[in-house]
């Protein structure tokens, strides 16, 4: 008899429409389902340890000689702006974060070298300036080599 009662137990109850309170709007589904999300008990921790792996590279020092063919580069590409010749050059970004940065290698055409603010501006306006770059490369200066 006992069983027979706990089957039927909320029968008069079942079909009943929810109740709505005319005080209280319903929550939206977003914000209900906020509530089953897990919970971060350290705010910013993840980012902190993302921060920490990340590794940078340290700028290098440039000798003499590679200084000095830097600038040939410079001068070659500055007495022939203007002829479109792309070029690659590989400079340092330093990280806004931590000490160090990275390499970058871009290539394109030099519009003009400002030298006041020491920056090679490219046709897509990119801005490099002089004391990171590493690297200058082009086929126009292997044509020039030749031509010597």
């Amino acid at each position: 008899m006992r069983e027979e009662t706990s089957i039927h137990k909320y029968d008069d109850i079942i079909n009943l429409p929810h109740p709505t309170s005319k005080n209280h709007p319903r929550m939206p589904l977003y914000d209900r389902a906020a509530q089953f999300c897990p919970f971060a008990a350290l705010t910013g921790y993840d980012a902190a340890i993302k921060e920490t792996a990340r590794l940078t590279d340290e700028k290098k020092e440039l000798d003499e000689d590679t200084i000095s063919h830097l600038n040939e580069r410079l001068n070659i590409i500055r007495e022939n702006i203007g002829s479109n010749q792309p070029i690659t050059i590989t400079y340092f970004v330093p990280d806004r974060e931590k000490t160090g940065g990275t390499y970058v290698s871009y290539s394109g055409v030099v519009k003009r070298i400002d030298e006041y603010e020491r920056t090679i501006i490219m046709t897509d306006k990119r801005i490099i300036p002089i004391e990171q770059i590493s690297d200058i490369e082009s086929e126009f200066f292997n044509r020039i080599r030749r031509e010597e």
